[in-house]
């Protein structure tokens, strides 16, 4: 499978041309495939007869796997092992062959000859061969498995390959987001001991060279047992330090994980709107003076999310969740009402099991709960799974709103702002009216723009006329 550029990886195929058996010529085209961008024909760069079709159609193959197997006028079941040791022990060809002009190659889609039809280029072995004026001859021994060397973070090598990289030394084989799992850990692929087909650096590689580095550093410095029993602190070299290290670990370590992962996973959308929840704000004071609801905590999230759950009732597709392995949306018939808590060992988003089918007074008891759980450090794993939407209410410190990202598994999360008094045309008047803004991030592989905008617009309409809690019920 050639690279069909712009950084694309794999490809699928769509149709075979040919089959075994089929004699085919240089130019040819053999099959048709599709990658992430377009459909694309593959012609075939040499001459012979079709041996063997190494996928089905419908098959996603990755670039660099071979697909298809041709057998040229020169090659039999024995010649072609032949004529491959008879290359490799052949002299050095004599100046003026060498300065003749070579037969012309067959380009596969424009991006370069192919020197094998089967295999990647072999490896270098050592950076001083490349200095040698004549060719060296490999002796038929078995081959040399270097032994593992300890990858070099950050490249600290000084020609940009690590210690173990030399001018001369050929680029490592590794496919564009290997190369870039590598970059983010800092991990030199020169060092790395390659075990994919062909000499290829693999993901699997990647990871064991960064768990490697982690090792020693993590042995290094036992930890005495008074700073067991002490809370993680930050390590000063000098009380008049410029620089402070804080241990990234615990909650934050892993909502570090959680985030970067729904961040580059979930295609992210975040739609605003600015409202007047005056009314809301009303009916918040009315249900703290009502008996009924004596002892319970009344506050605008507690109406917020009222509203969000009758805005999920009346667009339920909203609800739902992205399945990679089965390439499924799962749909939700149930809402567990996540709410972002900030406490002293993190973010942490536990959520309100079935809230879809609880009462007012039961929904606020159970934000309660979750908030005083949450803050005594006592939320349990399975209060923070299960999650089908969540809520950030960054308006507790002043924020007018924000572009939240969403919580792992989830298909939305709303940010509240502040609310506030501003000048608002109420009426055909401007008067002093209670604003705030809503922010609503959705995965749009679920939830379209179309879908997005009517679920964070009747929001905002329950917000604006709270009696639409009673009438959209």
């Amino acid at each position: 499978m050639p690279d069909v550029g712009e950084g694309l990886t794999e490809a699928e195929i769509l149709k075979w041309f040919v089959q075994p058996g089929d004699t085919v010529t240089d130019g040819q085209v053999v099959c048709e495939v599709e990658t992430a961008k377009a459909a694309v024909e593959l012609p075939i760069p040499f001459d012979g007869v079709v041996h063997e079709l190494r996928f089905a159609e419908g098959t996603t193959v990755d670039v660099g796997q071979v697909i298809i197997s041709v057998r040229t006028g020169a090659d039999d079941e024995a010649g072609a092992p032949a004529a491959a040791a008879e290359a490799e022990a052949a002299p050095a060809a004599a100046p003026e062959a060498e300065a003749a002009p070579a037969a012309r190659q067959p380009v596969l889609v424009g991006y370069g000859v192919s020197t094998a039809s089967t295999k990647r280029r072999p490896r270098k072995a050592a950076p001083a061969a490349a200095a040698t004026a004549a060719p060296v001859v490999p002796a038929p021994a078995a081959p040399v498995v270097p032994a593992p060397a300890a990858p070099v973070l950050n490249g600290n090598g000084s020609n940009g390959y690590g210690a173990h990289g030399s001018a001369g030394a050929e680029r490592p084989l590794a496919k564009p987001p290997v190369r870039k799992l590598a970059k983010d850990l800092g991990i030199d692929l020169a060092a790395i001991v390659p075990t994919g087909d062909g000499g290829v650096v693999t993901r699997e590689d990647v990871h064991a060279a960064a768990t490697a580095a982690l090792a020693p550093q993590q042995q290094a410095a036992p930890v005495a047992p008074a700073a067991q029993a002490a809370p993680a602190a930050a390590v000063v070299s000098a009380p008049d330090a410029r620089e402070t290290r804080v241990p990234v670990k615990g909650v934050r370590k892993v909502t570090a994980q959680a985030m970067v992962s729904s961040a580059f996973t979930a295609p992210h959308v975040t739609e605003f709107v600015t409202l007047d929840v005056t009314r809301t704000m009303k009916l918040v004071q009315e249900l703290k003076d009502d008996p009924d609801m004596a002892g319970l905590r009344i506050n605008p999230l507690l109406l917020i999310a009222k509203a969000v759950l009758i805005a999920v009732r009346r667009n339920p597709d909203v609800n739902a969740s992205w399945d990679e392995a089965a390439q499924e949306i799962v749909l939700k018939h149930y809402v567990n009402l996540g709410i972002a808590a900030a406490t002293p060992r993190g973010l942490i988003v536990p959520n309100v099991k079935d809230a879809h089918a609880k009462t007012l007074a039961e929904l606020s008891q159970g934000l309660s709960d979750l908030v005083a759980t949450a803050r005594e450090g006592k939320t349990s794993p399975a209060d923070m799974q299960g999650g089908t939407l969540t809520i950030t209410n960054v308006g507790v410190f002043g924020v007018d709103t924000g572009t939240p990202i969403l919580n792992p598994g989830e298909s939305a999360i709303l940010a509240v702002g502040a609310i506030k008094l501003q000048p608002w045309v109420h009426k055909g008047k401007v008067k002093a009216r209670q604003v705030t803004t809503l922010a609503l991030s959705f995965d749009h592989r679920l939830i379209d723009g179309e879908l997005g905008s009517r679920f964070l617009a009747d929001i905002a309409a329950v917000l604006e006329h709270p009696k639409r809690l009673v009438t959209w019920s």
